[in-house]
């Protein structure tokens, strides 16, 4: 498994190696001393895992995540215990209190799985398997695509329903939709993009439109626009 170290400490991140020469399934492909530096060297070596520092000079991990639109698997790496636990209550794949024990990077590299099909290229459409880093507030998930059931357009925010959650992310629906596989996403109108994995129920609508029931309960419009191409992807 590919890896990438980000730590603004020169010292943390030689430990860190150390620790991990251990480990020969894991391969250190590079590092980074700073958030910057690490996106672009992620988006060149497509890592398996990033050890990634929270607490950095200028901006933070959390941070550098917000701006990733492919985020990788992340174990955080922080000398501050009461801030990790504030944070991660919310499904983060693992966080490794400094100085790291040996018995701990073991099991947070046995969360780690190695991705079944490499990124072809920055263009390349995110699919129902790909994770991404949402933060709201204090609270921080990493979440699988297919796990989310609907994205809603609210003003400059989009409303991200998973599991009972409804955090909001800074972004417009239309971005979004550029980005999203439309084999595993569908625009449903204005406002929605739905997970076609979790509708439950269609029904005919008004004016040729259609409403669509979510397994979690949501029902979306879908526009009359929209409802022939909607036929022909469900095949109905």
């Amino acid at each position: 498994m590919k890896a990438i170290i980000v730590d603004d400490e020169r010292l943390a991140r030689k430990e860190l190696a150390s620790l991990l020469a251990s480990h020969p399934e894991i391969e250190i492909v590079d590092e980074a001393a700073n958030p910057d530096e690490a996106v672009e060297k992620i988006e060149k070596h497509d890592p398996d895992v990033v050890f990634l520092d929270i607490q950095m000079p200028g901006k933070t991990g959390f941070e550098m995540l917000e701006e990733m639109e492919r985020v990788p698997q992340v174990i955080f790496t922080t000398a501050y215990d009461e801030f990790a636990l504030k944070a991660f209550d919310y499904n983060a794949l693992d966080y490794l209190l400094k100085p790291i024990q040996p018995e701990r990077l073991t099991e947070s590299l046995n969360k780690v799985t190695i991705k079944s099909a490499k990124s072809e290229g920055k263009d390349q459409k995110l699919s129902s398997k790909d994770q991404v880093f949402v933060k709201d507030g204090d609270k921080c998930w990493f979440v699988k695509l297919e796990e989310v059931r609907l994205f809603e357009s609210d003003g400059n925010y989009i409303k991200v329903y998973f599991d009972k959650f409804k955090p909001m992310i800074h972004k417009s629906l239309n971005a979004l939709d550029e980005r999203l596989d439309d084999r595993h996403f569908f625009r449903a109108s204005r406002k929605h993009i739905i997970n076609l994995g979790w509708v439950e129920s269609i029904d005919t609508w008004f004016n040729g439109g259609l409403l669509v029931q979510l397994k979690g309960g949501e029902k979306i419009e879908v526009s009359r626009r929209q409802s022939a191409r909607f036929r022909e992807m469900m095949s109905l």
